[in-house]
C-alpha cells in the first residue's frame, strides 16, 4: 500500500481525533478540582489522595490496553482505529458523569462518586488515546508528513479546548451578593453539567468523523506475528531506548505545565485578578502563537530540525515566565492585561513543542522499532502515555495541595490578601521551574537531533530494503 501522499482528508480526519479526546480531557484540566472542592464540598486532601489512586490503576490499565492491542492481529478497519471508535462512547458517557452532581448525597458519598466516575473516565481516555497516539505511525513513514500529522493534532487539541477554555468561562459562572453587599463569581454546578452534556455529545460526532476519514497504510514487517509478542521483553527493549526515556520526561512535564497553569490560572483571574471572563483569553494568548508559526514551521524543521527548535523556543518561554514572577513587584502586580501579554509571549516559545511533540514521539518510536526489529507503537505509546498520566498526576494533586498550602477556602468567596499574594506567586514560580526542566532535557539530554534523524532514517529503511 502506499504510505506516502496523504491527503487533506488524513490530516483534518486525525486532527478530530484528538479533538474529540481533548473536549473532555481540558474540562478536567480547567474545572474539575473547583467542581470537586466548590460544589461537591470535596477536601484538597481527598482530591490529591484520589489522583494519586487512579495514577496507581493506570500503571496497570495502561500497558494492559497497549499490549492488548499490540498482541491482536489487525481487523479489516486497521488496528487502531476500531478500539478508538468503541472506546470513545463510554469515554463521553464517563465525562458527564463525572461533572454531575448527584443531589442529596453526604460527603463521604460524594467522594465515592468521585472515585468511580474519576477513574472510569480515566479508563476510557485510555482506551481511546492509545490507540489514537499509535495511529500516526501507521498512516505514513514519511518524516515530513508525520509532521505535519503531529501540526494537526496539535491544532485539533488547541480547538478541542476552546469550549472549556474560552466559552464555557463566560457561562458557568454565577454572581452570588455576599453578607457584606459585594459581588463575587461562583461555578454553578448546573450551569457546568448542562455545557458538559453537549459537549460530550460532540464528542461522540466528532470521533465518527475521524474513523471515517482516516486511513492505516503502514503494515506491520513480514517477520513480525502477533503471537510471539511478549510484553516484558518489550518493556526491557523500552528501557534501553534513551531517547524514548527522555521524550517521556519531557512530555511529563510539559502536560503537568499545561494542566497546572490552565486550573491555576482558573483560580488566579477568579480570585487574584477578580476578573473571571478573561481566563477564556488565557487560551487565545497560548495558542494564538500557534497559529501564528504553523506556516513556516515545515520550513524551520528542515532548517534546523524538531529537537533544536523546540530546545530554543523553552529556553524563550522560560525567560517569559520568571518575568512573569518578577511582575509582583512592579507596579502592573494587579494588571491581568500586562500579565496576559505575558502568557502570550510564554506561549510563543512554547508553540514549538506542542506542535512537534507527536512527531518526537513517531522518532522514538523508530528508533524503537530500529533496537528491537518489531513495530509495537501499542505499547510504547501506552508507556509513554502513563509516563504523561504521571504528569497529569502531579498538577492534578498538586494544585488542590497547593492551595491547601497557600490558605485557599474554597467556600469564602473572597479570600485573604495574604492567601492572594501566595496564590500569584504559586501560580508563576511553579512554571517557571517545569519550563527550565523541559529545556535542559530537551537540549541537553535528548540526543535525537536532526541529524541523527537523517541517520536513523536511513539505517531503518536500508534494514527494510534487506
Amino acid at each position: 500500500m502506499e504510505t506516502h501522499g496523504i491527503k487533506f482528508k488524513d490530516k483534518f480526519g486525525y486532527a478530530l481525533g484528538d479533538m474529540g479526546g481533548i473536549l473532555s480531557f481540558s474540562l478536567v484540566s480547567s474545572y474539575l478540582t473547583m467542581f470537586y472542592t466548590d460544589i461537591l464540598g470535596i477536601s484538597a486532601a481527598s482530591i490529591t489522595i484520589l489522583m494519586l489512586v487512579a495514577r496507581i490503576w493506570d500503571a496497570v490499565n495502561d500497558p494492559m490496553w497497549g499490549s492488548f492491542i499490540d498482541s491482536r492481529k489487525p481487523t479489516k478497519h486497521g488496528r487502531f482505529r476500531p478500539y478508538i471508535l468503541g472506546a470513545s462512547f463510554p469515554l463521553a458517557v464517563g465525562a458527564f458523569l463525572m461533572f454531575f452532581k448527584i443531589p442529596g448525597l453526604s460527603n463521604s458519598q460524594y467522594l465515592i462518586y468521585a472515585y468511580i466516575t474519576y477513574i472510569f473516565y480515566g479508563m476510557m481516555y485510555t482506551g481511546v488515546n492509545i490507540p489514537y497516539g499509535s495511529l500516526a505511525s501507521a498512516i505514513t513513514d514519511d518524516e515530513v508528513e508525520r509532521s505535519s500529522l503531529s501540526m494537526w493534532r496539535s491544532v485539533g487539541a488547541g480547538i478541542g479546548g476552546l469550549p472549556a477554555q474560552i466559552l464555557m468561562p463566560l457561562v458557568v459562572f454565577t454572581t452570588v451578593i455576599n453578607a457584606d453587599g459585594s459581588s463575587s463569581k461562583v461555578l454553578d454546578g448546573n450551569k457546568l453539567s448542562l455545557c458538559v452534556g453537549a459537549i460530550s455529545v460532540l464528542t461522540i460526532v466528532l470521533f465518527i468523523i475521524h474513523f471515517r476519514l482516516t486511513k492505516e497504510r503502514i503494515q506491520l514487517p513480514p517477520t513480525q506475528k502477533t503471537s510471539d509478542y511478549n510484553l516484558l521483553k518489550t518493556i526491557k527493549v523500552l528501557a534501553k531506548n534513551k531517547p524514548f526515556v527522555v521524550l517521556c520526561f519531557i512530555s511529563m512535564f510539559l502536560i503537568c505545565f499545561q494542566m497546572y497553569t490552565q486550573t491555576f490560572y482558573n483560580y488566579l483571574f477568579k480570585n487574584y485578578f477578580e476578573k473571571p471572563g478573561l481566563y477564556s483569553i488565557v487560551t487565545i494568548c497560548t495558542y494564538l502563537p500557534m497559529a501564528l508559526f504553523l506556516p513556516f514551521m515545515g520550513k524551520l524543521i528542515r532548517k534546523f530540525g524538531k529537537k533544536e527548535i523546540c530546545g530554543a523556543g523553552l529556553g524563550f518561554a522560560f525567560v517569559i515566565s520568571a518575568l512573569m514572577f518578577l511582575l509582583r513587584f512592579t507596579p502592573f502586580a494587579h494588571n491581568p492585561y500586562v500579565f496576559l501579554v505575558l502568557v502570550f509571549l510564554s506561549g510563543a516559545g512554547q508553540t514549538f513543542l506542542v506542535l512537534e511533540v507527536w512527531a518526537l514521539v513517531m522518532d522514538v518510536t523508530d528508533y524503537q522499532e530500529l533496537l528491537s526489529g518489531r513495530r509495537e507503537e501499542g505499547t510504547t505509546y501506552s508507556i509513554y502515555s502513563f509516563v504523561r498520566k504521571l504528569g497529569q498526576t502531579a498538577a492534578g494533586a498538586g494544585v488542590p495541595a497547593v492551595l491547601g498550602a497557600i490558605g485557599y477556602k474554597g467556600t469564602q468567596a473572597v479570600q485573604s490578601q495574604q492567601v492572594l499574594t501566595k496564590m500569584f506567586d504559586a501560580a508563576t514560580i511553579v512554571p517557571s521551574v517545569i519550563l527550565l526542566l523541559m529545556f535542559i532535557l530537551t537540549t541537553f539530554c535528548y540526543k535525537l537531533g536532526k541529524s541523527e534523524i537523517e541517520n536513523l532514517h536511513k539505517q531503518l529503511y536500508g534494514n527494510k530494503n534487506d
